[in-house]
């Protein structure tokens, strides 16, 4: 149960709450003698969602155009997103959005308030257009009750968030999804000014890349 999923599931996962699937990451492969320099941030072939998407015919992006896509791909959300409430952050050549749950959704719910899926489009359509990524969505909660509430609570609103992005436009196989309930705070659970900093939903973007 809370385990890791694809959107491809997010269907069975809105009428059932959660399911059990396998690592989407798999089983590690082995490391060639000569392994290619690594990208932080990134998403080569180890990333089961990348050899589906370069088999359809997403292209893998190399060299200096790495940067130069997440770039523009990062100018744009921090336009698109400027007035929103949502945080555009960079780690490497991966870019987070951080969607703090106050304004996503009511108390306890799992349903996006109508005036945020405004902001989702703004999200989802750019998504749509940086395509040459894969995107991981992750639920986070505070600690004020049962871990296991938490993680179903965040894995019901990451889900909902995925489902809104992929109504978008957003090829559902790019998806990656986990509530981590009250797991990584970014700030204090001792008062409520920190206990809502960790009531989040986070979207990493990060580039497809060649191997």
């Amino acid at each position: 149960m809370y385990a890791r999923l694809f959107a491809a599931s997010l269907a069975v996962l809105l009428l059932a709450g959660c399911a059990s699937m396998p690592n989407p990451f798999g089983t590690p492969t082995q490391a060639s003698s000569t392994p290619a320099p690594v990208v932080p941030g990134a998403a080569n072939s180890k990333d089961p969602r990348v050899a589906t998407l370069t088999a359809s015919g997403t292209t893998a992006l190399t060299g200096a155009a790495i940067g130069t896509y997440m770039d523009q791909q990062e100018a744009d959300l921090r336009a698109a997103l400027q007035s929103s409430g949502a945080k555009v952050t960079r780690a490497g050549e991966q870019i987070v959005v951080t969607l703090p749950v106050n304004l996503a959704f009511d108390n306890d719910k799992a349903v996006v308030k109508q005036p945020f899926n405004g902001v989702l489009g703004f999200v989802g359509q750019l998504l749509k257009k940086y395509d040459k990524t894969v995107v991981d969505v992750y639920g986070y909660s505070d600690n004020q009750a049962p871990e296991d509430y938490n993680r179903d609570l965040s894995q019901r609103r990451a889900v909902a968030v995925a489902t809104a992005l992929s109504n978008h436009g957003v090829d559902q196989r790019r998806f990656f999804i986990e509530g981590r309930g009250s797991q990584n705070p970014v700030a204090s659970n001792a008062a409520e000014v920190g206990r809502a900093q960790n009531r989040r939903i986070e979207i990493q973007i990060s580039p497809i890349v060649s191997s």
